[in-house]
């Protein structure tokens, strides 16, 4: 039996890949379960349980279904993160700190801000995958980068660049 075989499952909503994939989420690798959108048995994401391969394994599904690839060239997609982070900072535009706060409580103008901040995400995972970026590698290798240039008793409660500190 594949080591694969014996890891926990993920399931993913792509009635065009027909066989279980498998990716490399930490240390283990685990079976990603693909199955139809309209399954009732599917677990809702959430932020606490849900892995960022099984994530990034949901977009590529999403935009394989549609036939998107062809479109998705690190050109493209960087530029509509881009113009997705845009619209997520549209919503902020000429608020103070505690003014954007109160933006993000507002229930309509929050499921807007949701919207947009899914975007900006999604857009992030499909050119991680495009590209072959282990996110959480170049998330661990960027946050070990960030250490040495604000070491904490320089940095806290502080906002200069590091070059200031």
């Amino acid at each position: 039996m594949h080591k694969a075989d014996r890891a926990p499952s993920f399931f993913c909503c792509a009635p065009a890949l027909a066989s279980p994939l498998y990716c490399n989420a930490g240390l283990e690798a685990r079976r990603i379960v693909v199955i139809h959108a309209t399954n009732p048995m599917r677990t809702p994401l959430v932020d606490a349980t849900t892995t960022i391969a099984e994530l990034k394994t949901r977009v590529l599904a999403f935009a394989r279904e549609r036939e998107w690839e062809q479109f998705h060239s690190p050109k493209n997609l960087s530029m509509a993160l881009a113009a997705e982070a845009g619209e997520l900072m549209e919503h902020f535009l000429w608020a103070d700190a505690a003014g954007s706060r109160a933006h993000c409580q507002e229930p309509q103008r929050r499921r807007k801000i949701e919207e947009e901040i899914a975007d900006v995400v999604i857009y992030a995972l499909e050119f991680a995958n495009v590209t072959g970026v282990d996110l959480a590698a170049a998330i661990e290798t960027k946050l070990a980068a960030n250490a040495q240039k604000y070491p904490v008793e320089k940095a806290r409660g502080r906002s200069e660049k590091y070059t200031e500190l």
